[in-house]
């Protein structure tokens, strides 16, 4: 390296040191060894640090999360809102720094990384995005979209699964402008990679279909720098720069495990300083690294706009294109798809509410161009395909439906990603019982507030013959548990359409359990499911009630089977479906008050599944309905009986609790 390409990386990782000293926790190692490479990205990204959401920037994710002070270091000299006080507030309440890279806290942050890999996927996603994008939206000589997406990588990146799912997938999808840099230092907390992750990296990528270039030396940033121009010129095919660092290098933890998440102390930070030539206070950027960096934005300044008067003319050129664009951008819901009374017309027969949702979709998908997803090998049988649209392939980039193959977690993590690219509105979909495979995913959707749509089919134990493997209990406990995620179950197709307008309404990721048995068309439902909980059936008598009987999905037609029963022997019971129980804790408190009087303590929740998170609803005068073991291999119909799942049985816990 030259003096200041010298002194800048030394500025970045004594910024980083400094930081994690000060706030006695954290993870040098890798924010000082992979500190050549983030910096050979990051000089030469086209960005508007003035504009952290700017259209036309190429992305970067720290899929390493826990090397957040790289991040933070960069951001601050490039310009980023990114102050040295906030440096020096790392991992403390309120900063811009948290301790793991957090969308929406950090100008410049892309995506909430931290779980190993799942940042990876996500920029694989960011890429399908632009693909996408650029296919709909780019005419010659407006390249609207025409961005590179890069993602920093660690070992640990590379042993996790869903990096091996998103790399396998992008292989296949010839994602060109997606560049990995992987961070080869072989360390982990336990020690050396020696013993868990002896495999050859290269050629796992190279069969996926990636360009794999290797940079033996991470200390040579020219070498680091000429790679990149490399996977630059490679658009047919996802490139994967393999780097060779030292954790913590120079340092006396140079090559140890234990620089990978603990400050490296005051003696040895001193030290090491000493051996750099480093002789500033902590904390500080020498003036000529500030003018180095200033430099290097003048560069990329003309770029910046270029594209905005690209994207002037384009609007012009293209006024309807562009305006277009911009709704794709915008959150709201257009006012014909809220009116869509077709939305909730279905035929008066026992329909399954997988295939419900399969008709709301497609009506969804004429009012939203913009909806983009898919299922994971699963779209057949969940029904999840928007018909007449082609699939999102190398050779067919404009389409909106996506193959992600067996692979939920890169799927939902992939969707995460696009979603975060911006301009669309992203859903996957799966079984209910294989969202175990994609929850991790799901979790960072909640955490960043992404209006993600997981459609989720096959809900309960009526999935019958395929046995307890494949009948979810506990998913929506799970799922009802993680916050800022709403779960919805409803229980016909006036249902299903209603829950889908509310679930795209979020500022958040939402759940939708559909059943694979039919289930009857029942007299009451309707958008009223929007609010979350609603009386689906009233009692005979409401004014004077002996019993409230709370249900969702499938169990609300069993459950007014229930009632008439208890009608005929004279007790006075109302129904309430329950699509959302999140949605319902958001409404009123008069409105909660008039579904479910606080008067009224009898009350039986029906669910056929764990039922632990309707216990709220019942209280301790209550009953819950529901699943207490895994499911049996048998037939349906026969399951549900034999479980207790019947009217009788539901009528029988209703007056065992009427005092």
């Amino acid at each position: 390296m030259n003096s200041i390409d010298t002194m800048t990386v030394n500025t970045i990782r004594t910024l980083a040191a400094d930081a994690i000293q000060k706030a006695k926790s954290g993870h040098p190692g890798m924010a000082i060894g992979a500190a050549p490479m983030a910096l050979a990205v990051f000089e030469q990204l086209r960005k508007d640090p003035s504009r952290p959401d700017w259209r036309g920037r190429d992305r970067f994710i720290l899929s390493a999360g826990h090397a957040s002070m790289l991040d933070y270091a960069l951001l601050h000299l490039f310009g980023y809102d990114v102050s040295l006080g906030d440096i020096k507030s790392f991992r403390q309440f309120g900063s811009k720094t948290a301790g793991h890279p957090e969308y929406g806290n950090t100008p410049g942050v892309e995506a909430t990384t931290g779980p190993l890999g799942q940042g990876f996927a996500m920029a694989v996603g960011m890429a399908m995005a632009e693909r996408h994008l650029a296919a709909v939206f780019n005419r010659e000589g407006f390249p609207v979209f025409d961005n590179y997406t890069f993602t920093l990588m660690g070992d640990g990146c590379m042993m996790e699964g869903v990096a091996q799912e998103a790399a396998s997938l992008a292989g296949s999808l010839k994602l060109g402008k997606l560049i990995a840099l992987y961070d080869c230092n072989k360390i982990t907390i336990e020690g050396n990679t020696d013993v868990t992750f002896t495999e050859d990296a290269a050629a796992r990528f190279a069969a996926y279909g990636w360009q794999v270039i290797s940079v033996r030396d991470g200390e040579d940033i020219a070498a680091i720098r000429a790679a990149i121009r490399k996977a630059k010129k490679e658009t047919a095919r996802p490139s994967l720069i393999i780097v060779r660092t030292n954790i913590a290098q120079g340092t006396a933890k140079q090559g140890s495990a234990s620089s990978h998440g603990a400050p490296l102390g005051e003696d040895v930070i001193q030290d090491w300083k000493k051996s750099i030539g480093w002789e500033n206070e902590p904390f500080t950027v020498p003036r000529n690294v500030r003018a180095h960096l200033r430099a290097l934005k003048k560069k990329i300044d003309p770029e910046v706009k270029a594209y905005d008067e690209m994207f002037a003319r384009y609007e012009k050129e293209y006024p309807e294109l562009a305006k277009q664009l911009e709704s794709w951008y915008s959150r709201e819901l257009p006012e014909a798809l809220l009116a869509d009374e077709s939305l909730f017309e279905f035929e008066d027969k026992p329909i399954a509410t997988r295939a419900c949702s399969g008709q709301v979709l497609n009506k969804i998908a004429k009012h939203l161009p913009n909806l983009f997803g898919g299922s994971a090998d699963l779209a057949p049988t969940n029904l999840s395909e928007i018909k007449g649209e082609p699939y999102f392939s190398a050779d067919e980039p404009a389409g909106r439906n996506i193959h992600f193959g067996v692979r939920e977690f890169a799927m939902a993590a992939a969707m995460n990603g696009a979603y975060l690219y911006g301009g669309l509105r992203t859903y996957c979909a799966t079984f209910l019982i294989f969202t175990d495979y994609l929850k991790p995913a799901e979790r960072l959707s909640a955490l960043m507030g992404l209006n993600v749509i997981y459609i989720a089919t096959h809900d309960s134990i009526a999935v019958g013959e395929d046995g307890p493997t494949h009948q979810p209990i506990e998913q929506l406990d799970m799922f009802r548990a993680t916050p800022n995620t709403f779960v919805f179950r409803p229980a016909d197709g006036k249902e299903t359409a209603a829950c889908y307008l509310a679930a795209l309404s979020l500022d958040a990721p939402a759940i939708l359990a559909l059943s694979r048995q039919n289930l009857p068309q029942l007299k009451g439902t309707g958008r009223a499911a929007m609010k979350g909980g609603y009386v689906v059936s009233e009692a005979r008598d409401p004014a004077k009630l002996d019993a409230i009987i709370i249900a969702t999905g499938s169990e609300v037609s069993l459950s007014i089977d229930a009632q008439k029963q208890l009608e005929d022997a004279g007790r006075s019971v109302r129904v309430v479906s329950m699509p959302c129980a999140e949605l319902f804790d958001e409404q009123s408190e008069e409105y909660r008050e008039s579904v479910l009087p606080s008067c009224v303590r009898a009350r039986v929740a029906v669910e056929v599944l764990g039922g632990m998170s309707l216990w709220r609803f019942v209280g301790l005068d209550g009953k819950v309905v529901s699943m207490k073991s895994f499911g049996e291999s048998a037939p349906g119909s026969f399951v549900y009986k034999h479980f207790g799942f019947t009217p009788e049985n539901v009528a029988a816990a209703v007056l065992s609790v009427i005092k």
